[in-house]
């Protein structure tokens, strides 16, 4: 099987911002009240979809928060405006009744031919829970999860009437006339995202694929081979930083970190206080930027652990995505800076060069396969 390659969407108005620099300091202002980014960008995002399509790109994965525009609306929007992109949705189960959201990512799902997939995240920070009107702790909001997206398999899966009793969700004799519609597909695609024990456990019995940030291939080995045991998929999430020569990337990837940083955070940690995976990030040393001679965590301290990136040449990035397939990885979710270049970058430079090694790979083993007949 082909890896698979998905990105980010931009930020709303991040499309038009040249530089790289300028882009880092977009996304941290995004976060602000008075941010650009919290409008949705129809003319940017189209114009990054097309590129991404034109790359090779299958699917975009669409953040949910406070911070920005809502992540089933724009999947509608940009998926009509589309013709083969699919779109990555990430969700919260505080937000609705499960009934609620089957039949409206149901709708959804014929309004755009069935490109539209699910991610479900449990949430990261308790501030921001609170504003949404979710008070549950981090392992309750799992169990809720749990919970939510078992009422939406068996809507997806069963075909009939669903009954459901839990401790969040009662479900009596529901019933979805609009059916979910994907070519090649009879039920959504769901990744899980998280780093937590309880973000394992959610993705090994309700999704599809479990969703983390990048790390080096000898650690994530065993877990992976550990999913791919119980028929789950692994996707990576990184940043991507390509150059002609190390040097060049090494120097692009620096050129990202805060001016005058001095070693301090500018990413709101703290604000992330419910989140394994920012708590892993809080606690690496400060001296070791890199993992390997390809996985470069500089940026992680001010932007936080979706920033760790792999850095290099096409010919050393191609050689890494093929590393993560020998273990079991089928899946990336990448991020550039600028998202637009980058994007571009990737689809003329690095992709065929995977593209080129699966094929090989494929024939060698069609002439062994001969060979022995």
């Amino acid at each position: 099987m082909n890896l698979r390659f998905h990105w980010m969407l931009p930020k709303g108005g991040e499309v038009a911002v040249e530089s790289a620099q300028e882009t880092a300091a977009y996304r941290t202002r995004s976060y602000e009240r008075d941010s650009p980014a919290r409008q949705p960008d129809m003319e940017g995002w189209g114009r990054f979809a097309r590129a991404a399509e034109q790359a090779g790109i299958e699917s975009v994965l669409i953040s949910c928060g406070p911070y920005e525009p809502d992540p089933l609306l724009t999947a509608c929007a940009l998926g009509r405006e589309t013709g083969k992109l699919k779109y990555i949705t990430a969700f919260r189960s505080g937000w609705m009744q499960p009934t609620t959201f089957v039949q409206q990512f149901n709708t959804i799902s014929q309004l755009v031919g069935g490109r539209i997939a699910l991610n479900m995240v449990a949430g990261s920070s308790t501030d921001e829970q609170h504003t949404y009107g979710d008070f549950l702790g981090h392992d309750q909001r799992y169990e809720r999860a749990e919970e939510f997206l078992t009422v939406c398999n068996s809507f997806w899966r069963g075909g009939g009437e669903v009954n459901f009793t839990g401790k969040h969700y009662r479900v009596d004799r529901g019933v979805v006339h609009t059916t979910f519609q994907a070519s090649g597909r009879s039920v959504p695609e769901i990744y899980v995202s998280g780093h937590s024990s309880q973000s394992q456990r959610l993705a090994c019995s309700q999704a599809s694929c479990w969703l983390r940030v990048v790390d080096t291939a000898e650690k994530l080995e065993p877990v992976v081979a550990s999913f791919r045991q119980q028929g789950i998929e692994v996707c990576l999430r990184l940043g991507l930083i390509c150059r002609e020569t190390r040097a060049e990337a090494v120097r692009a990837a620096e050129a990202l970190q805060p001016a005058g940083h001095a070693g301090k955070q500018q990413m709101p940690f703290a604000s992330k206080d419910d989140s394994q995976m920012f708590r892993e990030a809080a606690r690496m040393e400060p001296d070791a930027a890199w993992l390997n001679d390809t996985i470069w965590v500089g940026l992680v301290p001010f932007y936080g652990p979706v920033w760790t990136s792999l850095v290099g040449t096409p010919e050393t990035l191609a050689r890494s995505f093929l590393e993560y397939g020998a273990i079991g990885v089928t899946q990336f979710i990448i991020s550039g800076c600028p998202e637009l270049p980058e994007v571009t970058r990737f689809g003329r430079d690095i992709l065929p060069l995977v593209r080129k090694a699966e094929a090989h790979q494929y024939d060698a083993a069609t002439i062994k396969l001969r060979e022995h007949q």
